[in-house]
């Protein structure tokens, strides 16, 4: 597999793989013990770059691309899914979103601190109720006093919500105009009141790295933090969500390939009537199913990185590699619970954590129903999945030269 990479990326990740076991995960139990968010670890982290490989040098990015990022993506959330959440609240959702729609100040004061690990992302989109009906559902407002607006709603699922310096955040700004109601905000919880996020307590999950609801009263964003003009945030949301499909897709391989890799030492290692559990045929028909969807929808994810990082329509293979990535990890992750029996539900085995994610990136970046919708409205011709030309790169055009 590691031939169709070429030789700089699995260079880079290999480096990425040797920062990590060195620098990162060595220093995650304690926060996971404490319950505390690892913010020096995401600083440390990009410090380092890991962060800045989609964005360009002028905002302190390296410009490796989407593959790269990928790449790096799966080898996190590989070796901890739990720090992996941070993924797209440094690397892209967040700051892609600002690169998509802002303006080049705009990108010059927030993105260089989120990909630098200095400010804490947020990319908050969700409402209860809405799950996939997103722009159907949406009901947070944005009431515009003057050179401010005042927002109040309530979010969900709001990864890092209660850690936020800067985010992303949609609200109504138009409560008649349907999804060209909405707009796009960058939000700064520390600067003014009117937001609280609440922790939710999920099973299995990582008590470091939280998941929020987020209540907003009267919170404050300056009309300058509008990325684009009113109606336009939904847009930018569908834009931003086709990169992250990817980015939740190539993790989803991540934490499939760590179940794999559990199941093929367990099943080495438990005897079973005098032989390894491996060598029963029924354990390697299990397995062998679960190689092939696992490097199948690692060699899609790679693909739909590799047509953005060529500017190239990448929609329809996202959504392919998102779902066919989701079905794999629930796969392994089966899989491996099967060979592990009882032990598979023990805190002391690394599978039970790794189970627990499954469902979390199942439904990330969009439920199966909704990437099945798409996939097959475009297959029977009914709505083309790139219907709509976007430029991943280098966004309308944009290079940094015009304000230098």
């Amino acid at each position: 597999m590691d031939d169709f990479l070429p030789g700089d990326i699995r260079e880079l990740r290999d480096a990425f793989v040797d920062f990590m076991t060195r620098a990162i995960l060595p220093a995650l139990p304690a926060y996971e013990a404490a319950g505390e968010f690892p913010r020096a670890l995401v600083q440390q982290t990009g410090a380092a770059g890991w962060f800045g490989v989609v964005f360009p040098e002028w905002l302190g990015g390296s410009d490796v691309g989407f593959l790269a990022m990928a790449v790096l993506a799966e080898e996190m959330a590989r070796l901890d899914p739990g720090f992996a959440l941070c993924h797209n609240q440094q690397a892209l959702t967040c700051p892609y979103t600002i690169f998509v729609g802002g303006t080049d100040e705009q990108c010059r004061r927030f993105i260089p601190d989120l990909i630098g690990g200095r400010a804490i992302g947020l990319w908050s989109l969700t409402e209860a109720g809405g799950g996939s009906d997103a722009a159907g559902n949406l009901k947070t407002f944005a009431d515009r006093r003057g050179d401010r607006y005042l927002l109040n709603g309530r979010k969900m699922f709001a990864t890092l919500a209660d850690q936020t310096d800067t985010g992303v955040l949609f609200a109504r700004t138009d409560r008649d105009a349907g999804h060209r109601g909405i707009s796009a905000f960058v939000v700064e919880p520390k600067k003014y009141r009117g937001y609280e996020a609440r922790p939710i307590d999920f099973v299995g999950l990582s008590k470091m790295t939280r998941s929020c609801e987020l209540v907003l009263e009267d919170f404050e964003v300056p009309v300058e933090n509008r990325l684009g003009a009113e109606g336009e945030g939904f847009a930018l949301a569908m834009h931003a969500i086709q990169a992250g499909r990817v980015s939740v897709a190539a993790r989803a391989v991540g934490i499939a390939r760590a179940c794999l890799e559990e199941a093929l030492r367990y099943a080495q290692e438990r005897p079973i009537r005098g032989q390894p559990l491996g060598s029963y045929q029924m354990t390697q028909s299990a397995l062998a199913d679960a190689v092939v969807a696992v490097e199948g929808a690692r060699l899609m994810t790679w693909h739909a990185a590799t047509l953005m990082d060529r500017d190239l329509p990448a929609n329809r293979v996202a959504a392919q590699a998102k779902l066919a990535a989701s079905f794999a990890l629930k796969q392994a992750a089966s899989t491996a619970q099967e060979l592990f029996g009882g032990y598979g539900l023990a805190s002391e085995y690394r599978i039970a954590r790794l189970s627990s994610y499954a469902h979390v990136f199942l439904v990330g970046e969009g439920a199966p129903a909704v990437q099945r919708i798409l996939i097959a409205e475009d297959a029977l011709g009914i709505k083309h999945a790139d219907r709509h030309r976007v430029s991943y790169r280098h966004p309308r055009g944009r290079t940094g030269q015009d304000s230098a």
